[in-house]
């Protein structure tokens, strides 16, 4: 068996948050990974809802901000599957709060 460099809690906390979330389909648990991805404008008008299947549910606070990330989902994906662990997320839906 190989050995691994041991890994932050940074590193590791974000892997298990996604694992709590697919499990329980609470996206609460990702609020912490989700503002650090998006920073704090964005993450004041969406919040993650819910993790099932790979598909993270987003509410936004308006149709105008549902369209916006709308348009960054494949970079946001991307940085949230960076932080998260490849294919924790596989879709992001946005639904009006």
């Amino acid at each position: 068996m190989a050995r691994r460099d041991p890994q932050t809690l940074d590193q590791l906390l974000p892997r298990v948050l996604a694992r709590l979330a697919e499990q329980s389909g609470k996206g609460r648990t990702l609020v912490p990974v989700w503002n650090a991805t998006v920073g704090p404008h964005i993450s004041k008008h969406s919040r993650p809802h819910s993790l099932e299947g790979g598909t993270l549910v987003v509410t936004v606070a308006s149709a105008e901000w549902a369209h916006t990330l709308s348009r960054q989902q494949d970079t946001l994906r991307e940085q949230l599957n960076a932080r998260l662990g490849p294919g924790s997320v596989s879709a992001l839906f946005f639904r009006l709060e």
